[in-house]
């Protein structure tokens, strides 16, 4: 007759076999195995500054370019208000060509005038060529003069313009500067991680929060070279999520992408045979129903 010690050893041997009979009929049932993932950005700050505000907190969801924090500015709104200054200064100094001109413009149209009232004069037998020659000789220093100013004028109006362009410059580089003071988020998705609070000093560089796309997620799994013939991109699988216990859910896949290079198998599989194998890794998109976290483990059946 069997005594108690052993026939727990039966029990728990019979226990053991079945458990493992169990894992390797639901490793065998899919095609391929692996986790779910989801895009994910680290927002890091742009700038350095302090952080005067940052109200998201895990689990948020923010829309693209949502305003999530923001970092002290106040150097930077200084120098913006003294460069727009510097800027209506150069514009208020610059030199209106045409205005500055129009006194030695009218002097030299009057010159012109009087020589040629002279020149009538001097048909007449009524002036001499003595008055004639002086008008002659005021019109071209008038001339000369009107040239050299011109050009003088030009010159400090391309100096000015000049400098009010790097100005504009310097201005447009403290806009960036500022827009960078604003925390976003890149993309629309959900705040996994928060990783500086309100008040900290940030350094530009130093990672602030990651938020990731969980309503788009894809299983990413890896399949024999033997079983590429049986996959293509756009095609339709099932996908099965496993939550434990028993607890499955399948989902409609489609294939978005296949690796063109083969890998050996990654350290997830526990088998030495399966790590020797070369595998391609793919990518399966799947609707996340709100069940879905990045992870977990997945299977798919083509």
């Amino acid at each position: 007759m069997m005594n108690l010690r052993t026939k727990h050893g039966v029990v728990l041997l019979a226990s053991l076999l079945l458990t493992a009979t169990g894992c390797n009929r639901n490793r065998s049932q899919y095609d391929a195995t692996g986790n779910f993932e989801a895009t994910e950005v680290i927002v890091s700050s742009e700038v350095n500054g302090r952080i005067l505000s940052f109200p998201v907190s895990e689990g948020d969801r923010l829309a693209v370019g949502e305003l999530a924090g923001l970092i002290d500015s106040t150097q930077l709104h200084l120098q913006r208000l003294q460069v727009q200054n510097n800027i209506l200064a150069l514009r208020s100094n610059r030199p209106d060509v045409e205005e500055q001109l129009a006194p030695l413009e009218e002097q030299l149209a009057k010159q012109r005038r009087e020589k040629t009232r002279v020149e009538n004069l001097l048909k007449a037998d009524v002036t001499t060529e003595k008055q004639l020659d002086d008008i002659t000789s005021a019109i071209s220093v008038l001339e000369k003069q009107l040239d050299a100013q011109r050009t003088s004028l030009k010159n400090s109006q391309a100096s000015i313009d000049a400098q009010i362009a790097a100005a504009e410059a310097q201005l447009g580089q403290l806009e960036e500067q500022l827009a960078k003071c604003r925390i976003v988020s890149p993309i629309d998705g959900t705040v996994l991680a928060k990783y500086a609070q309100e008040g900290e000093l940030s350094i530009a560089g130093k990672p602030l929060m990651k938020v990731a796309d969980v309503q788009h997620i894809y299983l990413k799994a890896y399949l024999l070279s033997s079983q590429l013939a049986d996959v293509k991109l756009g095609q339709t699988v099932k996908v099965y999520a496993d939550f434990g216990k028993g607890s499955v859910r399948s989902y409609e896949g489609t294939v978005t992408w296949i690796s063109d290079r083969s890998e050996f198998t990654p350290k997830n599989i526990v088998t030495a045979d399966d790590r020797a194998n070369m595998v391609y890794a793919v990518k399966i998109a799947v609707p996340n129903d709100g069940y879905l976290k990045i992870g977990m483990y997945g299977g798919i059946k083509f």
